[in-house]
């Protein structure tokens, strides 16, 4: 059994949305176990970090960042960065935005620079913006055309599950996606059988 973390803030139900999106596509696959955890609690135990084999980080974007709660979290690594305690686990990150923009990209390239200086190994979003394929644009897997980690839009003081369906598919894909990394990852490390050598 492996072990998923997806480590969220949210402070108006739209990121916690998404992370639970993230959650049931991880979920799905066997032999994972995927939880969600708030960012806030792990600021007073980041230690409990260390029992998952991957982490999905989720933060909403904020003035071009990570928001205030969640870069709490991160800096209470400090001590898990000095003993790299945290190397080669996988990790991955999506935001949430009010803009299909909103400078989101920034907020993806800190948890990436994040998950780089605690020596992990970063899984980006391969999903192709379905929208090519003739897919209307709002069901669209992909649509808002990201490559570094997941990337959604919930319109400004809209209730918290009010995404365009490609958003939750794709953050769907996005979980299964990762899950299935750490699957081929943990097969390709696991020791082979030698093979017997003819006399």
């Amino acid at each position: 059994m492996q072990h998923i973390a997806i480590i969220y803030h949210s402070a108006h139900g739209h990121t916690a949305h998404i992370a639970q999106q993230v959650c049931q596509g991880a979920q799905g696959l066997p032999d994972i176990h995927a939880e969600l955890v708030r960012a806030e609690d792990l600021a007073h135990t980041p230690d409990a970090l260390l029992r998952y084999d991957g982490v999905i980080l989720g933060s909403p974007t904020y003035l071009g960042g990570v928001s205030g709660p969640f870069k709490a979290f991160m800096d209470a690594t400090g001590r898990l960065w000095k003993t790299q305690q945290l190397k080669n686990r996988l990790a991955a990150g999506f935001t949430v935005s009010s803009l299909p923009a909103g400078d989101k990209q920034s907020t993806l390239l800190s948890m990436f620079v994040f998950a780089m200086q605690h020596g992990m190994v970063w899984v980006g979003n391969p999903i192709l913006p379905e929208q090519h394929a003739g897919v209307p644009y709002d069901e669209a897997a992909n649509r808002l055309g990201s490559w570094s980690g997941l990337m959604a839009q919930a319109g400004h003081g809209s209730p918290a599950d009010a995404f365009a369906p490609g958003d939750v598919k794709t953050a769907r894909m996005f979980g299964r996606h990762f899950a299935q990394t750490l699957q081929r990852l943990d097969t390709v490390a696991a020791p082979q059988p030698r093979e017997e050598i003819a006399a």
